[in-house]
């Protein structure tokens, strides 16, 4: 079980990592039934691999939310 100081912590070795990638267009984190887990939102599904599977412990999972623009 990730704890959320745990998950804050590798957020944002995460979202530094990720901050250059196309297609990246969020990094979060989000409840699960197993603690927290980290949550990237992508605007495509080719931007999947670039994301890794874990960091630091805590698993990361993606959603294909499309392309965020300002209203």
């Amino acid at each position: 079980m990730t704890d959320r100081a745990t998950a804050r912590a590798a957020k944002s070795a995460l979202a530094a990592r990720l901050s250059a990638e196309p297609g990246v267009v969020g990094v979060g984190l989000a409840r699960r039934a197993s603690g927290y887990v980290l949550k990237v939102d992508l605007a495509d599904a080719g931007a999947a691999r670039r994301v890794p599977g874990d960091v630091d412990g805590v698993r990361v999972v993606t959603e294909v939310i499309g392309v965020v623009r300002p209203l």
